[in-house]
């Protein structure tokens, strides 16, 4: 029995136009490691946005989302969940 592979993969968020080939990898399952400090640094009322309609989109789906630090968000499909520690 073999199991579909869950790929990995990092973008790099230039502007809010990225979203829906980022919201295309997310439909495929992947996990995504997004770096946000570009478009962070071009315009952050943008970033505000496009963070809001991701982490929407992906509620929506069942997948999970959570801050890496200052400059990355992690995006995961419905079958992996992020620890995000005891609260």
């Amino acid at each position: 029995m073999q199991k579909t592979p869950i790929y990995l993969k990092a973008v790099t968020l230039k502007s809010i136009n990225d979203i829906s080939n980022i919201k295309n990898d997310a439909k495929k399952q992947m996990i995504i490691i997004l770096r946000v400090t570009p478009l962070a640094h071009k315009d952050v009322e943008e970033l505000r946005k496009a963070i809001e309609d991701l982490y929407n989109y992906v509620q929506s789906s069942g997948g999970d989302i959570a801050r890496l630090g200052e400059e990355r968000v992690v995006i995961t499909p419905s079958s992996v969940r992020i620890w995000k520690g005891i609260e």
